[in-house]
């Protein structure tokens, strides 16, 4: 007579069986693919469009050199790049112009544009011509541009930051919060997956074999583990993989500390997936067909989605005092807090009552999870009732048409 497998030994088995089945699913390698291939669109997409920065093509007929090097100049104060087209004449800059080649030309003391002057080019024409004007109205009175020059520049202000770290946090939060939207995703992908397993066990019978050798609650742990350890391991790849095109396209420095909003990401993801999961598994073990799955898990569909939405206003609004609410609030801070850390907007409080109020909701669902599973996965037929599934009868099948 063989030995019962012990809990962790059962779990462990199932964990195995998961894991090894999932990753040999051709849907895990071709979400990596996509998810990699979103993530080098993002980061690609700003060096082939103007999108992010202030670029102008601009035209000077006469070939006055003062005004050029004055334009560059105050194009350069500004923050903005300007280009300089070649044009011979009025009439050639008048058709780039029309054409969409320039935004627009300086012809004596007018710029002339298609419609509109942007307001940013606006003000590097507006101060270069002026620049370049005074210069040579001083050159007339017999007065050195440069003497007054130097004498207007010799005094400048010093500046000093007082949050030097301040550009590094805010990119760690742009990076934390493309992690959120990862999160999302493999939050909602991974909890579906464990529903789908669970109910593809009940509907096909095999859980009834199943649990004739192992516990239902070791059963239940093993899924839970074996998927979660396989997304763990996806969010990994695609971790390193986004931050080594990121790194070699020059987005960020690839230093330690931008390794941390990747960790909050991996780390959260555990807390947040133990979470979805227990909930997706718990509503799946009431029915036995695939086609109610949307139905029952709907309620934790809606909690993630919400939870999506809550870390577009942590990165738009840091500040905002619902922001400080829902980081600390679970299951939502599962998408909000690893943005607030990574910025270092979170108070240590705040950290510690929202991984303290995760585990506690944590613990709760799994008891409750493992309650309902044992007592709903082996009732055939009908949506089971939350009551019915709580209820000690279990193993009794529900008829059809009850």
């Amino acid at each position: 007579m063989s030995r019962a497998l012990t809990f962790r030994a059962a779990a462990t088995l199932v964990a195995r069986r998961e894991f090894g089945q999932r990753l040999r699913d051709r849907s895990f390698f071709i979400s990596t693919a996509v998810t990699v291939g979103i993530i080098a669109v993002v980061a690609l997409f700003p060096r082939f469009t103007d999108v992010g920065e202030d670029s102008f093509d601009v035209g000077l007929l006469g070939g006055d050199q003062a005004l050029r090097s004055a334009v560059q100049q105050q194009a350069d104060v500004a923050g903005v790049e300007v280009e300089f087209g070649d044009v011979a004449d009025a009439e050639q800059a008048r058709g780039a112009v029309t054409d969409g080649d320039l935004d627009a030309y300086v012809d004596g003391d007018s710029v002339y544009v298609e419609r509109d002057l942007d307001d940013s080019l606006r003000a590097v024409l507006q101060n270069a011509y002026s620049q370049v004007q005074g210069s040579a109205a001083l050159s007339e009175a017999g007065i050195d541009p440069e003497e007054v020059t130097a004498a207007l520049n010799g005094a400048t202000l010093g500046t000093v930051t007082l949050d030097p770290e301040a550009e590094e946090r805010n990119t760690r939060g742009v990076v934390a919060f493309f992690g959120s939207m990862v999160l999302f995703g493999q939050l909602m992908g991974y909890s579906m997956w464990v529903a789908m397993g669970v109910v593809e066990e009940k509907s096909s019978r095999v859980v009834e074999v199943m649990l004739a050798a192992i516990p239902a609650r070791a059963l239940l742990a093993g899924k839970i583990v074996g998927i979660g350890l396989l997304g763990l391991v996806q969010l990994m790849v695609i971790g390193a993989l986004g931050l080594a095109l990121a790194g070699g396209l020059g987005m960020v420095t690839l230093t330690a500390s931008m390794l941390t909003p990747v960790l909050l990401s991996l780390g959260w993801f555990v807390l947040g997936y133990a979470a979805y999961s227990c909930l997706s598994a718990a509503a799946a073990a009431r029915i036995s067909r695939q086609e109610e799955l949307q139905n029952v898990t709907t309620p934790v569909t809606m909690l993630t989605m919400i939870s999506y939405f809550a870390s577009f206003l942590a990165f738009m609004s840091p500040d905002s005092p619902l922001v400080g609410v829902v980081s600390v609030l679970p299951p939502f801070s599962a998408l909000v807090m690893p943005i607030r850390m990574a910025r270092g907007d979170a108070a240590g409080w705040e950290v510690g009552l929202a991984l303290g109020s995760m585990l506690l909701l944590i613990v709760l669902l799994v008891a409750l999870a493992a309650r309902i599973y044992e007592g709903a996965v082996l009732r055939m037929g009908a949506k089971v009732s939350w009551r019915e599934a709580l209820t000690p009868d279990r193993g009794t099948s529900t008829p059809a048409g009850k």
